[in-house]
């Protein structure tokens, strides 16, 4: 079952790698990522389906530094039907030094995009996704996110270029 998983993980950065956009405009991200203060543990409050994630709940992001330069991704999630773990380690790098602009693979040598679109001052939210729009994540620090902040997401969402309508809310229990 682990293979499966992992085969999956390859396969949709192959998409993820092949895909892109040209009717969007460039895509903008924050200005600045303190990295120390984005580590640690981050909820899954919404996403863009995708098969790696398909059916899942509880899906978590773990994110430690390896080294100077590296962070340690460590994905969790619970599938729906079944309540089998999966977890998908990989890492992750940074391409400018805003940090807000990163590199991350689960399957070397293909690494994805991971920008960074939206933060809270204090990083207890961020809305992450992909220049081509083929994938969106929103992160809290907890597993439910206040309505009034996720009410001003949705609203600024579509003036990225991200349809609203194809979020999937992942269920916290």
């Amino acid at each position: 079952m682990l293979k499966i998983f992992k085969l999956l993980i390859i396969a949709s950065f192959i998409v993820l790698f092949t895909a892109c956009s040209s009717k969007n405009p460039p895509l903008q991200t924050v200005e600045k990522v303190e990295l120390n203060k984005y580590l640690g543990s981050w909820y899954e409050i919404a996403r863009y389906e995708h098969f790696f994630e398909k059916d899942c709940k509880n899906v978590t992001a773990n994110y430690s530094m390896m080294d100077k330069e590296t962070i340690k991704v460590i994905n969790r999630c619970t599938k729906i039907q079944t309540n089998e773990k999966k977890e998908a380690i990989g890492r992750a790098y940074a391409i400018d030094e805003s940090n807000s602009k990163l590199k991350v693979s689960f399957f070397r040598p293909f690494y994805g995009d991971y920008w960074v679109l939206m933060l809270d001052e204090n990083y207890k939210y961020a809305v992450v996704g992909t220049p081509s729009r083929e994938y969106l994540w929103i992160l809290a620090r907890t597993s439910k996110l206040d309505e009034k902040i996720k009410n001003e997401i949705l609203q600024k969402l579509p003036t990225l270029g991200f349809e609203t309508s194809k979020l999937i809310w992942t269920i916290q229990e």
